[in-house]
């Protein structure tokens, strides 16, 4: 035996002589009771456990890809209703339960919400055949040391029982883990669902099955494992069950509001800080603004100064009556104001996908929010979701392409999937995908307007151009290839088409327009019908003197006409713009570039300085400053190219702040980054 073994003996041993009454009887009392519980917990719940086998799918590559994959359920309702994760039988062709008496039986999915990852689904069984149930309990009474069993199917195991205590009833994702969020389908669970943590050890196929207490009551259902165990607070899950059963879905609301913990440097000790507001979202026409901070919605008041109440603050915005105003008071400018707003129903981020194998992509309709990160005025059209290689969408010339979003086929708008869906079968009424059909396809990708032809069941692609500089057309082009030419009734011409007029050009003033089709350029034919082929144009304005005016054949509507342009000087590359780096914030920033006004949709009098990198590590990292993140202020100090922030961040080391807050425009969103140098360490970076 090793030495510590004959230690360890040696001291229990003293243990028990020392202390005779622990081996009486009186002292077994106390383990009898525990397992009596344990034992009564297991009976209560183990005949309504069930372990979930599915068959799920993906859509990915342009294909729905389809995947066996298992989970755990309990029943809660004697018609056979069972609750589980949604990223368990989410999305599911078929469903099967094995239930503790070994049968299995199929199941059919109720109503499923990706946001709090609760699904639900029914057992099919005999008519009128009712089932053994487990009830909830009420997880708010939850203490850190209570003891809870995990039950369920792990690794899609037969059922297995382990036992734990509750070691934290409010888990979040740490803020310095913000890039590691649990999001299903583009929804973040983490801004609904505080974990109850808990060390009851749980695996891959735990997930959806139920956190017990002692009472034998559900008090949670299990759902991740991030070092300790999560699972869902069974009133919330509850909740969403009784809804989904209900109605089939679950009913929020929204305001289009994103907020933050209030900064350490709030003027107010209570609120929670506004970042930003969601384009033409309820929030935004209220009148809330980036920096309220929001003091009470109704009569309720709010108060978010740590993460854990992020998730509560959500729970109630979106328990809102929809359609109805609520009045709000925020903290603005020193004083408090008031508002009114009216929340609409809130939408999942990503609706439901689907392939569509004659086009060889997989597709979904546009919701608002997702319309909005596309910066995109309208939910009308098709989100390419994936292409499938060497298919007829990816094949095309030019190809479509993952976040595409097709708005015409031929000369029928295409606003939901379903309309593409019966274009598809008007165009191929037998379901033939073999058949070589050309469809002339109108999408938009980023800003811009493309035209192309698909061959349905056929296959094509082609490889996009690059900018060039000297003299310039400030238009973007695709090539008029000759598929497109014929389907414009064009048979033989070559050319370019245009897909951007940019504002306040001279391409502008000479009245271009976005599907114009560039066919001469002073009288000289345009040779350009292959994708290949994208420089040729170019290459003859580049020919030009900047300033000079040039004549272009164009051809609008079947209509040819002869257009007069001024050729501007071509913008700056981003890689020609001043750039200024701070070594110690390690972070490098520069001056926006015209391509970038064009990207983001800024307006030529939006100010700030785009950042360039940001070291991993280095305190601007720390506090989750981004790539592209457009700085606005620093410190309330406004920003307005990178002269001025090198200017105001030497204020900024020179005085040695503790705190510093940079007001940032990311994508279509504001947010307040909180900065805090540890200045001792930096002595060696001031000049």
């Amino acid at each position: 035996m090793p030495i510590r073994s004959r230690v360890s003996l040696a001291l229990a041993l003293f243990a028990f002589a020392v202390c005779p009454t622990s081996l009486s009887g009186a002292q077994d009392k106390p383990a009898d009771a525990l397992r009596q519980r344990i034992d009564g917990a297991i009976a209560s719940v183990k005949p309504a456990l069930v372990r979930v086998h599915v068959v799920q799918y993906s859509l990915y590559g342009g294909r729905e890809v389809k995947y066996e994959t298992t989970g755990s359920g309990v029943i809660i309702s004697p018609e056979g209703h069972v609750i589980t994760n949604h990223h368990v039988a989410g999305n599911v062709k078929r469903i099967f339960c094995t239930l503790a008496d070994k049968r299995e039986l199929e199941a059919e999915q109720v109503g499923t919400d990706p946001l709090s990852d609760i699904a639900v689904i029914r057992l099919l069984g005999e008519p009128g055949e009712t089932f053994p149930t487990a009830t909830f309990g009420d997880s708010s009474r939850l203490k850190v040391g209570d003891r809870v069993l995990a039950m369920g199917s792990p690794l899609a195991l037969s059922q297995s029982v382990t036992m734990g205590i509750v070691s934290n009833t409010e888990m979040v994702m740490p803020k310095f883990f913000s890039f590691y969020k649990f999001t299903i389908e583009g929804e973040d669970v983490g801004t609904l669902v505080r974990w109850i943590a808990h060390d009851a050890e749980i695996h891959g196929g735990n997930s959806g099955g139920p956190l017990v207490d002692l009472s034998g009551k559900i008090v949670g259902i299990n759902e991740i494992k991030f070092g300790l165990s999560g699972a869902i607070p069974g009133n919330l899950a509850r909740e969403v069950a009784d809804a989904l059963i209900r109605h089939g879905k679950v009913t929020r609301s929204w305001m289009g509001l994103e907020v933050q913990p209030r900064l350490k440097g709030s003027p107010v000790d209570r609120g929670v800080l506004v970042s930003s507001t969601v384009p033409d979202s309820p929030a935004e026409t209220a009148g809330f603004e980036p920096g309220d901070v929001l003091l009470s919605i109704g009569d309720q008041p709010v108060d978010v100064e740590y993460e854990e109440q992020l998730p509560l603050f959500n729970q109630l915005c979106m328990g809102l009556p929809i359609g109805e105003k609520v009045n709000v008071v925020v903290w603005r400018d020193g004083k408090e104001k008031k508002l009114s707003v009216k929340p609409i129903e809130r939408e999942n981020f990503l609706p439901k996908g689907k392939e569509l194998t004659e086009w060889g992509i997989t597709a979904r309709n546009l919701s608002l929010i997702a319309s909005k990160e596309l910066r995109r005025d309208s939910k009308d059209g098709v989100l390419i979701i994936s292409v499938r290689s060497g298919g007829p969408a990816g094949e095309a010339k030019p190809p479509l392409r993952s976040r595409d979003v097709l708005i015409q086929a031929n000369d029928t708008p295409i606003k939901r999937l379903e309309n593409l869906v019966a274009f598809t079968k008007e165009l191929l009424p037998n379901g033939e995908e073999d058949e070589n059909v050309p469809v002339k396809v109108l999408y938009e990708r980023a800003d811009k307007q493309y035209l192309t032809v698909v061959e349905v069941g056929l296959e094509h692609w082609r490889d996009p151009g690059l900018e060039v500089r000297k003299a310039w057309l400030p238009v973007a082009y695709q090539v008029l290839t000759r598929d497109m030419a014929e389907a414009l009734g064009l048979k033989g011409e070559s050319g370019v088409r245009i897909t951007k007029v940019y504002p306040d050009s001279t391409a502008e003033k000479a009245g271009l327009g976005v599907g114009d089709l560039i066919l001469k350029l002073d009288g000289e034919r345009i040779l350009s019908s292959r994708p290949e082929e994208m420089e040729v144009f170019s290459a003859m304005v580049r020919q030009y003197k900047i300033g000079s005016e040039a004549e272009l054949t164009v051809v609008r509507q079947g209509q040819e006409k002869k257009i007069a342009v001024e050729l501007a000087p071509s913008p700056k590359l981003p890689r020609e713009m001043k750039e200024y780096k701070d070594e110690a914030f390690d972070l490098s920033a520069r001056d926006i570039a015209f391509f970038d006004r064009m990207r983001e949709q800024w307006t030529p009098e939006q100010q700030g300085a785009l950042i360039q990198s940001v070291g991993e590590g280095g305190w601007a990292g720390l506090a989750q400053l981004a790539v592209n993140d457009l700085v606005l202020t620093v410190d309330d100090t406004p920003v307005t190219d990178v002269d001025s922030l090198e200017a105001i961040m030497r204020k900024v080391r020179k005085d040695k702040r503790p705190q510093i807050t940079l007001k940032v425009k990311r994508g279509i969103h504001t947010a307040f980054i909180e900065i805090e140098p540890r200045w001792e360490e930096q002595e060696s970076t001031e000049e």
